[in-house]
């Protein structure tokens, strides 16, 4: 069964003819948005986070039919318009937070979310700690992804 879903992703409109049981994932991968990671495929590692109007969701068990309405944003739509790096991401480079990358786009979406959400408050590192608590990455240990969310709650929005 389909069904056709208009969504905003990155900012454009799109409408699609989606299978019912298709991920949010499926559907953006086959849009070319291959930034988002399949990784687990069960919620479990937050390769596929993407934002979902402002919030962190794991795209492998958001369906698509679920987008409908909605503004999708994956670490594709955060590079500035000029190609330049987001904030968020020009933190992660500034403070060696990518290893491998595998889990890097996930890990910038969910920091992002993170970010807006707490810009202007006090945070600690254990707040920036859980606020992650959805993400897995095995190269880096996680502290130079902390620093980086620091660097980014640390700087002025411009």
């Amino acid at each position: 069964m389909r069904q056709t879903v208009t969504c905003t992703v990155n900012g454009k409109t799109l409408t699609l003819d989606v299978d019912v049981r298709a991920s949010l994932l499926e559907m953006l991968r086959a849009e070319g948005l291959t930034g988002t990671k399949q990784g687990c495929g069960v919620g479990e590692c937050g390769a596929c986070t993407v934002l979902v109007d402002d919030m962190p969701v794991d795209s492998c068990l958001y369906l698509s039919v679920w987008a409908d309405g909605r503004a999708v944003r994956t670490v594709e739509g955060e590079l500035r318009p000029d190609g330049g790096l987001s904030p968020v991401q020009q933190a992660y480079v500034d403070a060696g937070a990518v290893q491998c990358g595998f889990c890097t786009p996930g890990l910038i979406m969910s920091s992002t979310a993170f970010v807006e959400r707490h810009a202007g408050k006090r945070v600690s590192r254990e707040d920036i700690r859980r606020g992650h608590a959805g993400n897995l990455c095995r190269c880096t240990g996680y502290g130079a992804i902390v620093d980086a969310v620091e660097r980014c709650l640390k700087t002025k929005p411009e």
